[in-house]
């Protein structure tokens, strides 16, 4: 998921840095998934993925006689959800790497041009290593809310079908709450914590090379 929203998220900013008609409004219209709650995002996912009357399923039935039903297939659950989160947080992504490109100083471009540089050599050589810091702040703020995600997939699929999408966050929920075993979620809860800070801390060796002294 994270890596659709990357990509997706660069492919949007470069297309933002450019001047069209209704530029403003299509920014405050993008950024609006944002600032829903996760819960109420999955409870409208859910609505719009309905068996039986949801728009999404009826579609897709229509028109290629696909018959989508969240909580019979793991797949097509799977899939829900991917769709779900990228659409929410691809916004975020997308604001962050936009900001990032906005700062990157115009100098070393233009001197860049003038000495023959195309434009993939630009972006390879001098775009990506200098947006290099935001991208992975970005990674890793994505990371650690996928780490932790509950309350969207609680409400698009509670878990099902069966326990198939039932992420740390949502397991950590049922046995604190439910089972009321709070000693095994707070250890869970470390372990979660824990886990994030080396998924982190690789993610940062294989973006920057092992040993690098790049800064964030």
């Amino acid at each position: 998921m994270v890596t659709i929203e990357l990509i997706l998220g660069f492919i949007l900013a470069l297309s933002l840095m450019k001047d069209f008609k209704g530029k403003t409004f299509f920014r405050t219209i993008y950024v609006l998934p944002v600032v829903v709650a996760p819960i109420a995002v999955g409870a409208t996912w859910r609505l719009m993925m309905a068996q039986g009357h949801g728009p999404i399923p009826y579609f897709l039935n229509k028109l290629f006689g696909w018959e989508f039903n969240t909580g019979a297939s793991t797949t097509q659950a799977w899939i829900a959800i991917v769709l779900m989160d990228v659409w929410h947080w691809t916004p975020f992504v997308t604001l962050t790497l936009l900001a990032g490109l906005l700062a990157i100083p115009k100098e070393p471009i233009e001197a860049a041009s003038v000495d023959g540089a195309n434009r993939v050599q630009m972006y390879r050589y001098l775009i990506l290593p200098m947006l290099l810091p935001v991208i992975l702040i970005t990674v890793f703020i994505r990371v650690m809310d996928s780490l932790r995600s509950m309350e969207d997939v609680y409400m698009l699929t509670n878990g099902g079908p069966g326990s198939s999408t039932t992420f740390v966050g949502l397991h950590i929920f049922r046995t604190v709450f439910s089972k009321q075993e709070y000693g095994y979620g707070s250890s869970m809860s470390l372990m979660v914590l824990y886990f994030t800070i080396v998924i982190c801390w690789l993610l940062f060796n294989a973006l920057t090379g092992k040993g690098s002294k790049s800064k964030i």
